[in-house]
């Protein structure tokens, strides 16, 4: 066991000495490289380290990258220019100069496509350094530019390997949302933020073409977790953070304008919309909608196909898809014909079961509040909804009879439905059709609103009481639901056992009297046989 032990103590000791020795040798090579030309071949031994086995000797490699070819590129000993084949560095009548930074360009270009091979390792850490790394890179490039810039054309931003980078975030093989989430400190840089966003557009466009418009559910969720965490800036005096600081005409860049990032966020997005996405990626999108992508957007009405079709897929998506319809008809005058009915089509049971059940109402809520609706579009809704009521929870129907009762308010000539004189004559004979999608042809102005009558025998007394406010002429004041929008199960429970009883609760119809009586009790018969 002895023998055992030390050789497991030598073997640990050893793989730790390896490990030293090679991080050892890297360091050491880089400084032989960086301080003596005469070292240049060393580079390949660094770049060899860059495809070994163990995580710990590529960790070293790339930061021996960084370094090396970061002070390579700032000393200026890269080649500037159209970078000639090795070959013809053997056959041109070149200085040894020349040579030395056409050699070392080469090298600095292995090193890249190397470390963006990194970013599919299956350590995250080996990722996250080729990640940091690279972007470094495009820092440097920025700074000392290895392309000739026509200041009159051009400027001197790295675009080619910040598309690579992205390139290969957007993996279609890899969920990449945890090196994505890394990632996001670089976009707040806005040249880095406007590049990102139009190379996504190109990608986009190339793997969807490519897979002719097939759903690609691993490659869509990484590129909608990297354009979701794009924060774009709302002014353009907000536009002050650079990664690249450009010489001259820097007003004039695209970059640093923000009707030109306006431009290049909607095209990505609709880029990326215009395809068919994974079921559960349209809700993703909705949600942030009308908070994170329209207010951004140069013209928000260009949206109206994505959300017209989201409205149609029905359930939760449509539920969902209201919230862009309400700011592109109220803030943009989207003229949508069919959509009060395809809002009444929405009103079914499953609607105060949905997560989004809060929000789904407070829409409904804005939408009926306008005084022009006609008659009998506010009665179908306040119809279908009493008759929803029926089969409602009782945390629903709090909320639900204060919205029904302010849809009559807002509009008298509905008064009808709560106050018709045969409805009580004839209380199974109702003209209205559930069954009818169009609120036009199912008669409820003809009908009456007995649901409601019916719930005050509701069995929890504050839906019965809520009910029995028909009973009673409507008051001109709406009651405000918007406390009751959100009121779950759980906090309707804890409110009744906060109900304090004010008044005794007798136990029984006739208190006793008579059992310990003597006469004509049970004690005083048993003492008079005695």
């Amino acid at each position: 066991m002895a023998a055992s032990t030390n050789g497991n103590v030598n073997t640990g000791q050893s793989e730790e000495t390896a490990k030293k020795s090679s991080k050892k040798d890297i360091n050491s090579k880089v400084e032989l490289v960086i301080k003596n030309r005469k070292h240049a071949n060393d580079v390949f031994d660094i770049l060899e380290y860059l495809q070994a086995d163990k995580e710990k000797d590529v960790t070293c490699a790339v930061n021996a990258c960084n370094k090396l070819f970061c002070t390579l590129l700032e000393r200026g000993d890269l080649f500037v220019g159209r970078l000639p084949n090795e070959e013809e560095l053997l056959t041109g009548n070149r200085s040894a100069e020349e040579k030395y930074s056409m050699f070392m360009r080469h090298r600095y270009n292995s090193s890249r496509d190397l470390l963006l091979d990194l970013i599919g390792h299956e350590s995250y850490q080996v990722k996250e350094s080729a990640l940091c790394t690279l972007m470094k890179f495009v820092s440097v490039e920025g700074k000392f530019p290895l392309l000739a810039v026509d200041w009159e054309e051009h400027y001197n931003f790295p675009r080619e390997l910040l598309k690579a980078v992205v390139d290969r975030l957007l993996s279609e093989k890899e969920d990449m949302s945890l090196l994505i989430s890394r990632f996001q400190e670089f976009l707040e840089m806005e040249d880095v933020r406007y590049y990102v966003m139009s190379s996504v557009s190109d990608s986009v466009g190339r793997v969807m073409e490519r897979a002719r418009g097939a759903v690609q559910p691993i490659y869509q969720n990484n590129v909608f977790t990297l354009i979701s965490n794009i924060n774009m800036p709302s002014q353009e005096s907000e536009l002050t953070n650079f990664l690249v600081k450009q010489a001259a005409k820097h007003e004039d860049w695209k970059a640093a304008k923000l009707k030109e990032h306006k431009r290049v966020f909607e095209r990505m997005w609709l880029c990326f919309l215009k395809y068919k996405l994974p079921s559960n990626m349209y809700k993703k999108v909705l949600v942030i909608l009308h908070e994170s992508i329209l207010p951004h957007m140069s013209k928000p009405t260009l949206m109206i196909d994505f959300l017209t079709a989201a409205y149609d897929v029905g359930g939760a998506i449509s539920l969902l898809a209201l919230n862009g319809l309400f700011v592109l008809i109220h803030e943009h005058n989207l003229d949508y014909p069919d959509f009060y009915k395809k809002l009444y089509s929405l009103l079914e049971p499953s609607v105060f079961h949905v997560k989004y059940r809060a929000r789904f109402f407070h829409l409904a809520n804005l939408f009926l509040s306008s005084s022009h609706l006609p008659v009998y579009l506010v009665a179908a809704f306040a119809k279908r909804l009493s008759r929803l009521a029926l089969t409602a929870p009782p945390a629903a129907l709090l909320m639900l009879l204060p919205f029904i009762c302010n849809l009559i308010r807002r509009h008298p000539a509905c008064r009808v439905l709560i106050h018709r004189p045969s409805a009580a004559d004839e209380p199974c004979n109702d003209p209205y059709l559930m069954e009818e999608d169009d609120p036009a042809h199912c008669h409820a102005l003809e009908s009456s609103l007995w649901e409601l009558q019916t719930l005050q025998k509701h069995f929890h007394p504050d839906v019965a009481k809520a009910a029995m406010v028909i009973n009673n002429p409507l008051s001109e004041q709406e009651d405000d639901i918007s406390e009751l929008l959100e009121l779950s199960t759980y906090e309707l429970f804890e409110r009744g056992l906060q109900h304090s009883e004010k008044q005794a609760v007798p136990l029984e119809f006739e208190v006793a009297t008579q059992l310990l009586q003597g006469s004509g009790g049970v004690l005083g018969a048993h003492f008079s046989l005695e």
